[in-house]
């Protein structure tokens, strides 16, 4: 089954598939290289070509794969106490929000109306940097009137969750499919 963006275990499944392709590719270009040397005895030939040209997409693996490598998936333990405590709101997890200044995980994010609140476990992650930027995305797409809140105490996180799920128990508005699109959108800027 494959793991898709949002889901928890995402970030490990992905550093897996990156080194695993970067080491296979890297393989193919020095087998590319080793069978020119050998079928014509010198390196001057159309074969260091194509493996020269076969370290480009080899390269962008292990770039991709050393970016995502700092980073951990979220817990199970939290996954799990967040899944039974937040069931009525959308939820996310396991992500890299990129912005033009800075890499920063997002370990979980729950979403319900007009509030969009996160957890990040990651002492680097600047919560309010973070907050802001993931506010202004939100805006530029029409989302206005939106608050959004990081978290790096799980406790904190986990209590305003638990608060939006039974808000979002009494209310019942329906607003779902707005929170998925929202969802979207966030995960359209992670990695």
């Amino acid at each position: 089954m494959k793991i898709e963006k949002g889901q928890p275990g995402y970030i490990r499944a992905r550093k897996v598939r990156y080194l695993i392709y970067a080491v296979l590719e890297f393989a193919i270009v020095i087998a590319v290289l080793v069978l020119g040397y050998t079928q014509t005895g010198t390196k001057m030939n159309l074969f260091t070509i194509v493996a020269i040209v076969g370290c480009l997409p080899a390269a962008k693996m292990l770039v991709e794969f050393i970016t995502m490598a700092p980073h951990q998936s979220i817990d199970s333990e939290k996954y799990k106490e967040i899944e039974k405590k937040a069931n009525l709101v959308t939820r996310g997890y396991d992500m890299i929000i990129t912005s033009t200044e800075k890499v920063m995980p997002l370990d979980a994010v729950v979403i319900s109306g007009h509030v969009v609140c996160g957890y990040t476990s990651s002492r680097k992650t600047d919560e309010v940097i973070l907050a802001r930027h993931v506010k202004t995305i939100l805006n530029q797409n029409h989302y206005e009137k939106m608050t959004v809140k990081i978290f790096h105490d799980y406790t904190a996180f986990l209590a305003r969750a638990e608060g939006m799920n039974n808000i979002a128990s009494v209310e019942q508005t329906g607003s779902r499919k707005r929170d998925r699109e929202i969802l979207k959108l966030i995960l359209n800027i992670s990695m």
